[in-house]
């Protein structure tokens, strides 16, 4: 399973090393890339996992770089180090 999100307020390319370093790390991970020219970050992960996999991904980003934010291209979502303190 894939999923992308456009990332706003990443400001240099080794913030989007460390965020990419950091996702990759989670176990169901199998693959993530931050495209920092274009703002884009996409994670694959093992087939039938469940939603929490990806709120996983979205902590772990902002808690990496607190100043971004991730916009779900599939559901549109707008995760901010806020609402990660909120959820």
């Amino acid at each position: 399973m894939k999923r992308t999100w456009k990332v706003e307020g990443l400001d240099c390319a080794n913030c989007a090393a460390k965020v990419e370093q950091a996702v990759s790390r989670i176990e169901e991970v199998k693959e993530a890339r931050l495209d920092f020219m274009n703002q884009k970050l996409t994670a694959i992960v093992e087939d039938g996992r469940d939603e929490s996999v990806w709120k996983e991904i979205e902590k772990t980003a902002i808690m990496t770089e607190p100043d971004i934010t991730l916009i779900s291209k599939e559901s549109g979502e707008v995760v901010t180090e806020k609402s990660i303190r909120v959820a």
